[in-house]
Order: C-alpha cells, then sequence, then structure tokens
C-alpha cells in the first residue's frame, strides 16, 4: 500500500468538503439574490435548434446515464460487485461505457464549437460557461482514456474509490486506497470536484430546476387562449353595446 501524503491528504480529505461547502453557500446566495437566474439561459431561440440538438441531446442522455452508474455503484455497492463479478456482465458494461462516454465527448465538442463559431451564441456565453464546458470536456476526455487505458475501471471505481467517498459521507475519510490510484482517475476525480465547486456560478444551476417538478405537478391547470386576429376582432365586438 503506497502510503498518502500531504498533497493526497488536500486533495482527498479536505478538498472535496471545500468544494461542496463552496457549492452550496453560494447556491444558496445565487438563490436567495437572483432566483430567476436559475435557468439555462438558452440562446435556442438566437439559433438553429437542429445544430443544437446534435450536441444537446447526446451529452444531456450520456451525462445523465453516467452519474445513474455512478449513483447505483455507491449506493449498492455489492450488489453491483456481484454483477460485475460475470466476466461476459463486465465486458459489455466496459463496452458500453466506452461508447456512452464517447458521446458525451462528441456532444460537448459540437457545443462547444457551436458557442465558438455562432456570434449570436459566443456573445451570451460568460467567462464561467466557457471553464465549465472546458472543464467537462476535460473530465470526460480522462474518464474515456482511463476507461481504456486501465482495464476493467468499473471494478476499481467499487473497491478504493466508493469506500472513500462513503468515508467522506460519515465525515472519516480513508484516503489509503484512492490515493494509490494512477495519476489519471487522481485528477479526474480532483477535477469532479471542482465541476462541483463552480456550478453556482454557470448557467448549469438550471438542473437544479428538475426539483421544482414536484410543485408543478400540485399547481391548478391554466387556460391559454389563442390572442389572434380573429380573437382579437370578436373581443372588440363583445366589447361594443
Amino acid at each position: 500500500m503506497v502510503e498518502a501524503t500531504a498533497l493526497d491528504f488536500l486533495a482527498f480529505a479536505v478538498w472535496p468538503y471545500l468544494a461542496v461547502l463552496i457549492s452550496v453557500v453560494f447556491f444558496v446566495y445565487r438563490y436567495l439574490t437572483d432566483k430567476f437566474s436559475f435557468s439555462s439561459q438558452s440562446s435556442q431561440f438566437i439559433a438553429a435548434s437542429r445544430s443544437q440538438s446534435w450536441g444537446s441531446v447526446p451529452w444531456h442522455y450520456g451525462i445523465l446515464l453516467v452519474l445513474l452508474i455512478h449513483v447505483v455503484g455507491l449506493s449498492f455497492r455489492d450488489q453491483w460487485a456481484t454483477l460485475l463479478s460475470q466476466a461476459t456482465v463486465l465486458s459489455v458494461f466496459e463496452v458500453t461505457g466506452w461508447g456512452v462516454t464517447s458521446l458525451i465527448e462528441i456532444g460537448l465538442v459540437v457545443l462547444i464549437v457551436r458557442r465558438i463559431r455562432d456570434p449570436r451564441v459566443r456573445v451570451t456565453t460568460t467567462f464561467a460557461d466557457w471553464l465549465l464546458l472546458f472543464l467537462l470536456l476535460v473530465i470526460v476526455s480522462l474518464g474515456l482514456f482511463q476507461s481504456i487505458a486501465y482495464a476493467w475501471g468499473a471494478l476499481w471505481f467499487l473497491n478504493p474509490v466508493v469506500p472513500w467517498l462513503q468515508s467522506l459521507v460519515t465525515f472519516n475519510p480513508q484516503i489509503s486506497g484512492v490515493s494509490a490510484l494512477p495519476l489519471i482517475p487522481e485528477i479526474h476525480i480532483t477535477l469532479g470536484f471542482l465541476l462541483i465547486a463552480i456550478l453556482p456560478f454557470t448557467r448549469l444551476v438550471h438542473a437544479i430546476s428538475a426539483f421544482r417538478l414536484f410543485t408543478y405537478l400540485r399547481r391548478p391547470y391554466q387556460v391559454v387562449i389563442w390572442y389572434g386576429r380573429r380573437s382579437a376582432q370578436a373581443l372588440r365586438e363583445a366589447r361594443e353595446p
């Protein structure tokens, strides 16, 4: 077992808590001071929606699937390990992971190129948005690289990484296992927490609006009336004595 260094302690025992603290504090601050900014500030209305969909669709569906897999591995470690103990299942899972990660990367590249080439979209993109996009691209690229360079990444995610994440939740960080990982997975993990830290400063805060779905389910229905030329004429006639 490789002995953890002071840098390992900062990266895996201090930085995760600091990143989450920054994210939570500024999420709350932004919501209290400017709750209407919790949107994607979509540029769909100023650019062709077809060009946007080529990047948006693989990015959204791919990242949701990857996040779901990470959550399942974290929540059901033993069951997931039993499933992956079968060689065929593990091989299918690895190949599927390569494909999904590649789709995410393609989607990100398309979205970045779109923002660079379209002046109307570029002018609405802030420095924080650029940082977010390129950070996501680096994290996904590192994830794809490590899944190919280090065989059976799904298994070592369950062994050193999941116990470390669980130890963070219990405020008793055990970093010996994760600090023994190769450099690329360590950078991947550290940048992941950097992404968490900068989320409140980017347009990705609109993801939190998904939790507002339950409030919409309780809202009464609304009547929408098309106010066209004929409707305007009918309204004028109704107002005449």
